[in-house]
C-alpha cells in the first residue's frame, strides 16, 4: 500500500475550514482548523505511518497559530483575544 502525500493533507485542511467556515461563521478561524484536522486525522490515521499524520497536522496547527495572532484568525465581529 502507498503512504498518501502529506501536502495534499494540508490542501484538503484548507478546503474543509473553508466549506466550514460557511457552515459556522460564527466560529473562529483557528476553532475551524482544529475541527476540520481532527475529522482529517479521525478518517484518515490508517492511510499513514503510526504518529505521521498527526505529527504532521499538529505542525500545521502550530505554525498557523505561529504566523498567525489569534485576533487574526477571528472572524467573529466585534470579538478580540486580550
Amino acid at each position: 500500500m502507498t503512504t498518501p502525500d502529506l501536502s495534499e493533507v494540508g490542501a484538503r485542511l484548507e478546503k474543509a475550514v473553508e466549506h466550514l467556515a460557511t457552515l459556522r461563521p460564527e466560529d473562529d478561524r483557528l476553532q475551524l482548523y482544529e475541527d476540520a484536522a481532527i475529522a482529517i486525522l479521525d478518517s484518515e490515521h490508517t492511510d499513514y505511518p503510526e504518529g505521521q499524520l498527526e505529527s504532521y497536522l499538529m505542525h500545521f496547527l502550530q505554525q498557523l497559530q505561529l504566523h498567525n495572532p489569534p485576533e487574526a484568525l477571528d472572524t467573529t465581529p466585534g470579538l478580540s483575544y486580550l
